[in-house]
């Protein structure tokens, strides 16, 4: 018999789509209280899913494998699990969909001139001459590019190129475009054929130079911390726009707020920052030339019912011996 232990909330028709998987199974089920595992509790189970706390080994001796409920990893690698033999697999892919469609919202919101929209409503005005203020920049022709091209850089690339833009993406190896994670059916970009160019990661500057609009879905590791800098920003043209749905400390945010005072970029779109929630003594509050949101562009309400479908996937195949979807590689940090 199997013991898996899920501290995520899942209803019930969801724990029964897991048992579904093999009749040998134990599930169990529990709430940690502030998602942290407790320093005086053990676990015999074999499989944990986890929303965010683990065991350290010696409080799980039997355990194997770890799934999580969120894409990023990062916060496992000061954990003792990370330095085990214990396998994790995380939950890439099944954001694509609601994370590609928030970061075209944001190429959309900065095409046509949508916070201008709010401004002149809130001060009831009716400016003139308003077809200059609100002149829009037609997306088809644009050049999108797209920092790091997993699930959802390529359903990205797939809804931009239905506007007519030219895509662009940047990846950690150019020369294997083709998508080997966990993707949902009919979506995306599996083979990698979209892009009109994929550059290698060494030659970002020069992709970033030929960008209108960049979008960030890279996630957080030692390589990518702070990857866009000052050098980075003054590559940019100055009336490209930037969306981060990756990670916020992928950017460093002096230097953002910097390029965006300075005008070495145009705007920014942020969902993500190095400091969360946002300080409120954070210029970026106030800057006219930036869209706020609070971590929000990976929430769906099919988040959970995907989550689920990808855990039972990978249940099959653990209990089948077969490869896992979505094994994090340490030495890559995701």
């Amino acid at each position: 018999m199997t013991h898996i232990l899920i501290t995520a909330n899942f209803p019930t028709h969801l724990l029964d789509k897991i048992r579904t998987v093999s009749s040998q199974i134990k599930l169990e089920q529990i709430t940690l209280p502030d998602g942290r595992w407790p320093t005086d509790k053990t676990t015999q189970a074999s499989i944990f899913y986890t929303i965010n706390g683990v065991p350290r080994p010696e409080q799980a001796l039997n355990l194997r494998w770890i799934q999580t409920h969120f894409a990023g990893v990062e916060h496992l690698q000061e954990t003792a699990v990370w330095h085990s033999d214990i396998l994790i697999t995380s939950a890439s892919g099944i954001h694509a969909p609601n994370m590609a469609q928030y970061a075209m919202t944001q190429l959309l919101a900065w095409a046509h001139r949508v916070p201008k929209w709010f401004s002149y409503k809130e001060r009831k005005e009716w400016p003139r001459p308003r077809w200059d203020i609100f002149l829009p920049d037609e997306l088809r022709g644009r050049t999108l590019g797209i920092v790091g091209y997993g699930s959802i850089g390529r359903e990205l690339a797939r809804l931009a190129k239905g506007f007519g833009m030219k895509v662009l993406a940047s990846k950690r190896d150019a020369r294997h475009p083709e998508d080997n994670g966990y993707t949902l059916p009919g979506i995306g970009d599996p083979l990698g054929q979209l892009p009109d160019r994929i550059y290698p990661g060494e030659a970002l500057h020069s992709m970033l130079a030929e960008c209108d609009y960049v979008v960030i879905t890279l996630p957080l590791t030692a390589k990518t911390q702070h990857l866009f800098d000052e050098p980075t920003f003054r590559k940019m043209k100055p009336t490209a726009y930037l969306v981060n749905v990756g990670r916020g400390g992928i950017i460093n945010e002096k230097d953002l707020i910097k390029a965006l005072k300075k005008g070495w970029i145009a705007g920014a779109g942020l969902d993500v920052f190095e400091t969360e929630p946002l300080p409120a003594d954070s210029p970026l509050w106030n800057m006219d030339n930036v869209i706020l949101t609070p971590h929000i562009s990976g929430f769906t309400s099919h988040y959970d019912d995907r989550a689920v479908d990808l855990f039972a996937e990978n249940l099959r195949r653990y209990l089948a011996g077969e490869p896992l979807l979505n094994l994090v590689e340490r030495e890559r940090g995701y």
